[in-house]
């Protein structure tokens, strides 16, 4: 029986293939471990009827730990998104989203090493919402309008921005413990406090009595979040954790990813106190299925997170490294990775995860 046994999520779109190279990079560090294969996602769908078949909640909620790749979100459906979905139904409240730099990939900035650690479960982003000119939100509107005075357009849409502190102090919590396992020395609560007095207000003062505990320790800072936006593209080497409600971290996330070359690069976990979901943060790109085209990376870097989160860490180490240097070396790549990308020396999908695979062997035999 194996040491591990995973949930393997191929996904739809490239994710297939960005997933089969992962996990084939994996199985070569030579971690006894076992990939537990189900479907989700639009190539699921004629078959089931579904975007998320009971088994892969099954899966996922038996073995404990989940690699996922890119599911493609239907849009102006009344599904919202298997991530969504996945997140919620495991209370996966932590978005774990590491972005560095790695030599080799077409950037204007060096030396950076982030991580933006996203409340996955709350926010905007809970899906608490009132359609337009439904009897319930034109008798929420009225009530809010009793109770306020605020006057809002009849005619109007209404999400629900719900900010707890339980939900904040286990996000920030968390921020701070990986802060110190990972030798980080600075965590930024990032909010809009100076409006949203009730909501980003609360998620500011309980960060803030969250960050005595650990006085001393790591540093604590907040900025707000348009002036965070500002000051990560001037000066990204100054932050090192960020903590962030939902929607400021899916945005930010975005914005550091592009700091560092894309989301090509630009892995994720989803963490739960039980539960563990390993993702790329890109999507599915469905024009490009089947073309052998894509940057397996974020699904390789994600699959490096799993690892750590195992405690496989000399596999993590092993493949991270290996995977740096092709990029490096950027020979055996894809055309991303390409200053130009007529480039006769790009490689597709498969050929990048082969020559990542040799170089885990090199590594493992010097």
């Amino acid at each position: 029986m194996a040491k591990h046994t995973v949930t393997f999520i191929p996904g739809d779109g490239i994710g297939p293939e960005v997933s089969d190279a992962a996990k084939r990079c994996v199985l070569a560090t030579g971690v006894d471990i076992y990939f537990e294969e189900v479907h989700a996602g639009a190539d699921i769908l004629e078959k089931t009827g579904t975007l998320l078949p009971g088994s892969v909640l099954e899966s996922i909620k038996k073995n404990k730990v989940a690699i996922k790749g890119p599911i493609t979100t239907p849009v102006g459906s009344g599904f919202r998104s298997v991530n969504v979905a996945l997140r919620k139904a495991n209370d996966l409240y932590a978005c774990v989203r590491p972005c560095k730099t790695y030599k080799g990939v077409q950037t204007k900035y060096d030396n950076i090493d982030l991580v933006i650690v996203r409340e996955n479960t709350e926010d905007l982003y809970a899906g608490i919402e009132f359609e337009l000119d439904k009897p319930e939100t034109l008798d929420l509107i009225s009530k809010i309008e009793a109770m306020s005075g605020a006057k809002i357009r009849k005619d109007s849409g209404i999400s629900i921005k719900p900010i707890s502190v339980t939900g904040t102090r286990r996000i920030v919590k968390y921020a701070f413990e990986y802060a110190i396992k990972h030798g980080r020395k600075k965590v930024t609560a990032v909010h809009k406090a100076n409006i949203m007095k009730f909501s980003d207000g609360l998620f500011l003062s309980v960060a803030r009595e969250v960050a005595k505990e650990y006085e001393g320790e790591v540093e604590f800072e907040d900025k707000i979040v348009d002036n965070m936006c500002m000051q990560l593209v001037q000066r990204p080497q100054n932050f090192d954790v960020l903590v962030l409600p939902n929607l400021y971290g899916d945005i930010i996330s975005d914005l550091c990813a592009g700091l560092i070359g894309g989301l090509g690069v630009a892995p994720g976990a989803n963490i739960g106190e039980e539960i563990a979901l390993f993702e790329a943060t890109h999507g599915s790109a469905p024009k490009y299925k089947g073309k052998n085209q894509m940057n397996p990376c974020a699904m390789i870097f994600s699959a490096v997170l799993m690892l750590d989160y195992l405690k496989e860490e000399k596999a993590a180490q092993l493949l991270e490294q290996a995977t740096a240097e092709i990029i490096a070396e950027g020979k055996s790549v894809t055309y991303d990775f390409k200053s130009d990308r007529n480039d006769s020396s790009i490689v597709g999908t498969k050929e990048m995860a082969d020559a990542i695979i040799e170089r885990i062997k090199q590594l493992k035999s010097a």
